[in-house]
């Protein structure tokens, strides 16, 4: 069993709280940067490029760490589009992936010269109607459907919103061959947060076949292959991690086996990680405000799923370590719950944790990705800092927490100009 431990004590967090009161978000540093190498030398073999998912934690600090270690950016949105722009990832460093697309999103994102990854094939006459000439370079997502399995967070592929069917990527690239293209991606994501690297290994298989059958009917060449993303990370301690080296290993069998084999130019290896990259160097950093014994034990803390709504979105678990007890044994059942209006308002249930008292330290794991993102001001909630600790012990604020002026400013209200 894996032991979930923190890169703080709570000596630290105590005097962090000092300037920036909980809830708030803290990232380890020295540890994404890490476990990016990890990523690329598992991939070493392969002309290889990860390109971030924004959606994941959208921080510009974090982007531009990324950034100097040749990562590049997966964008769904104009917003995320304007942010890699701003920490200068640019041209063939974006892909962007994004569905149901408004026109003035591929018009930034060609403007940009991102690598465009169409969502379906009635999008190519959109984009030419409303932007003009087709990429130089285009990208599919692939829809397997009933051809491979999904799971529960993005759900069976026949049903899910993206991607074209096998039928229509053929249809697709002549389509673009026809208008002069003669550059091609392909790409799929139809799993998050799985823990089976065979499944990615599998996911390479399809995309190499498709890539040999496709360059073989329409007398074309693909540049690269896009894997997605969909690496899980072990959120419950009994979890494993994904062994990256032998994901890297299993899928240059499979690429050795099905593009050499059948004598293709070589096509680059991309993927689009987020969870796996920021997600178990984030934490959420709590503090007990209350303890209510009714028919149960409620345990209070000044977070609610405002802050990360993972739990209750999903029923999704986040381990819980209590600062300064972690040698103390499990003894005590808990519904770790916030203040929303709502009963899904719930971190945790029936949690066994340590005698816990009022002004206790709760440190929420595996935070780092799709949390932050995520928050939202229901109840008038406001969204918490994130933080950095940086390498040397250092600690940078890299979004301020929001204040009562930031809640208001879109109201067209006299009376609260001045709030």
């Amino acid at each position: 069993m894996l032991e979930k431990k923190v890169p703080f004590s709570i000596d630290l967090i105590k005097d962090i709280a000092k300037s920036y009161p909980t809830p708030f978000y803290i990232y380890d540093e020295g540890a994404i940067i890490k476990n990016l190498r990890a990523l690329q030398k598992a991939f070493a073999w392969a002309d290889f490029k990860e390109y971030f998912a924004i959606k994941a934690t959208p921080n510009p600090f974090l982007m531009k760490l990324m950034k100097e270690v040749e990562v590049g950016a997966d964008c769904s949105s104009l917003p995320e589009l304007l942010l890699a722009e701003k920490v200068g990832i640019v041209g063939e460093d974006i892909m962007f992936t994004s569905n149901d697309t408004p026109a003035s999103e591929y018009r930034k994102a060609s403007k940009l010269g991102a690598i465009i990854n169409f969502d379906d094939i009635s999008h190519l006459t959109f984009y030419e109607e409303h932007v003009g000439k087709l990429p130089e370079l285009v990208c599919f997502r692939y829809n397997p459907g009933q051809a491979k399995e999904g799971n529960l967070i993005i759900g069976h592929p026949e049903e899910a919103k993206y991607g074209f069917t096998k039928e229509q990527l053929f249809d697709g690239y002549r389509y673009c061959k026809e208008r002069g293209v003669k550059r091609f991606g392909i790409h799929t994501m139809v799993a998050s947060n799985e823990l089976d690297y065979t499944y990615f290994i599998e996911t390479a298989e399809i995309l190499f076949a498709l890539v040999q059958e496709i360059s073989q009917a329409l007398d074309l060449t693909f540049e690269f292959v896009n894997l997605g993303g969909g690496i899980g990370i072990p959120y419950r301690p009994e979890d494993e991690a994904v062994d990256l080296i032998k994901t890297g290993a299993g899928i240059r069998a499979k690429y050795e086996e099905i593009i050499l084999s059948a004598g293709l130019p070589p096509v680059k290896i991309y993927m689009e990680c987020g969870r796996m990259v920021t997600g178990p160097y984030g934490y959420l950093i709590t503090k007990t405000q209350h303890i209510k014994r009714t028919y149960k034990t409620y345990l209070g803390v000044d977070a609610t799923m405002a802050d990360l709504m993972r739990p209750a979105l999903y029923g999704a678990y986040h381990h819980i370590t209590v600062l300064g007890r972690e040698e103390q044994s499990a003894k005590e059942t808990y519904d770790v719950t916030g203040s929303l209006c709502e009963n899904n308002d719930k971190f945790a249930i029936d949690r066994e944790l340590p005698a816990v008292t009022i002004g206790d330290y709760l440190v929420i794991h595996d935070a780092g990705a799709h949390g932050h993102a995520m928050g939202f001001n229901y109840n008038g909630k406001l969204r918490s800092a994130e933080l950095l600790l940086r390498p040397d012990g250092s600690i940078k604020q890299i979004r301020r927490a929001e204040n009562m002026a930031d809640l208001f400013a879109t109201l067209d209200f006299a009376e609260l100009e001045n709030f």
